[in-house]
């Protein structure tokens, strides 16, 4: 059994009329990326600052590598590293200086934080551009320096706070490498928010969908999405029998008014496809056209949060978050 990096028992924050997070509680394994998945105003954002110890819940507990996060927050922080949402790096100073000052702020010792540079700047592969000056880094190259930055006072727990948000395609699939080899060559548990359904399901052992204050479900990707009843087969016939024919051979059906375009709710339809299809021509009917629709996180998502997902969170309450990280860890 896998040791636990974080117990969160019946967390409640309350603030004047609002009830932010509401008696939630879950675990995170060591070494696991868990992901928060939530509407804006869902209260995963508050989660992540309780657990970051930039705020004190109303009640409930924490605990951090065994360590009671709310008795000895001193401990968790420098245990934790924090990537925040918004552009945090100094672009007139160059990413050498940038993660100095992130050295002097996790109050790494003097003789050591050239070393640590180098090998936040070499893990990041921005050792070439180590001399340079951020605001010529492009978009990517800016998440990969803040990720570094974070990495100086080597953190057992990582927070990322929409990691890859803005970045075209190749830079995010750049940083999800990162953010896995993290994990696989340090051990490294991530706890990360995200808006990105691709970004959840590529990265994330497990998710916590949270709406309204409250944990709504928890769980693998895979197992989330096989949760909704399956992939739809749809099939286009010119012959109107077409659903009741599907009926009679025992499947799930939903059709248009003409009965013409069927769907087939199955758990693998992959492997349904050709018995449906033979099964359709023994009845005499001619299929036209066939495709397949797999399960996504944002149906799982739509279907316990009764919305699709906004993109973003507040840049105010990202912004907040990460100027009281640095205060507290001066």
């Amino acid at each position: 059994m896998a040791n636990k990096a974080v117990v969160v028992q019946d967390l409640i924050k309350t603030y004047p009329r609002v009830m932010a997070v509401d008696g939630i509680s879950f675990t995170i394994d060591e070494g696991e990326i868990f992901g928060l998945l939530g509407p804006n105003g869902a209260g995963k954002t508050t989660t992540m600052r309780v657990l970051l110890t930039l705020i004190r819940p109303t009640s409930g507990k924490i605990s951090v590598f065994g360590v009671d996060a709310l008795a000895y927050s001193d401990k968790v922080r420098q245990m934790a590293g924090y990537v925040p949402q918004d552009v945090s790096v100094d672009g007139e100073l160059t990413g050498y200086e940038n993660i100095l000052m992130s050295c002097k702020l996790y109050g790494v010792p003097s003789k050591e934080r050239s070393q640590r540079i180098k090998e936040a700047l070499g893990y990041l592969e921005l050792q070439d551009r180590a001399g340079s000056m951020v605001n010529t880094y492009s978009g990517g190259m800016m998440r990969r320096l803040e990720i570094a930055q974070a990495l100086v006072n080597r953190p057992k727990i990582l927070f990322l706070d929409e990691p890859s948000i803005g970045l075209d395609p190749i830079a995010k699939r750049n940083i999800w490498e990162h953010v896995e080899n993290l994990r696989s060559d340090f051990g490294t548990t991530i706890i990360l928010t995200t808006h990105d359904m691709n970004e959840a399901d590529a990265l994330c052992d497990r998710l916590g969908i949270m709406s309204k204050g409250k944990l709504i479900t928890i769980g693998e990707p895979s197992r989330l999405k096989a949760s909704l009843g399956g992939d739809v087969v749809t099939v286009t016939t010119k012959n109107s029998e077409c659903s009741a024919r599907l009926k009679e051979l025992g499947y799930s059906v939903t059709s248009d008014s003409s009965g013409e375009h069927c769907g087939v709710i199955v758990s693998d339809g992959e492997k349904l496809i050709p018995h449906l299809l033979e099964n359709l021509r023994k009845n005499n009917v001619e299929v036209e056209t066939v495709s397949l629709e797999k399960s996504s996180l944002d149906d799982v998502f739509l279907k316990y949060t009764g919305a699709r997902i906004a993109e973003g969170d507040s840049w105010l309450e990202a912004s907040r978050v990460r100027r009281t990280f640095r205060r507290l860890t001066k």
